[in-house]
């Protein structure tokens, strides 16, 4: 995956786990029924996503969202490959935010 995974959570479905990879500005995606790196996904400066936030966004479908200390924004990052395959896995929005944003939660 990417060096220095540090905190993370659960997608809605309890399938992926996203942990941030933060020394890397990277999210890794873990997809646990397969056992395997379902995403590696580029980030802004410093994801810090403690548990992360999962809600669904009415254009891109379920997302999990991060904010990060050295950027910003809010990224959300598509967690359905079912019915968002196109979305899934990736960065949908990054939403401004006040730089060094350490939580998000629903």
């Amino acid at each position: 995956s990417a060096k220095f995974l540090h905190d993370g959570g659960w997608d809605a479905s309890k399938r992926y786990f996203l942990v941030a990879a933060n020394a890397s500005n990277k999210i890794a995606v873990v997809d646990t029924k397969e056992g395997k790196l379902a995403a590696l996904v580029d980030t802004k400066k410093i994801p810090h996503p403690g548990r992360g936030a999962n809600f669904t966004h009415p254009k891109f479908g379920p997302v999990w969202a991060t904010g990060h200390l050295g950027a910003d924004v809010v990224t959300l990052i598509g967690t359905d490959p079912e019915k968002n395959k196109d979305n899934a896995g990736k960065v949908v929005q990054e939403v401004k935010h006040v730089p060094g944003n350490l939580f998000v939660k629903t």
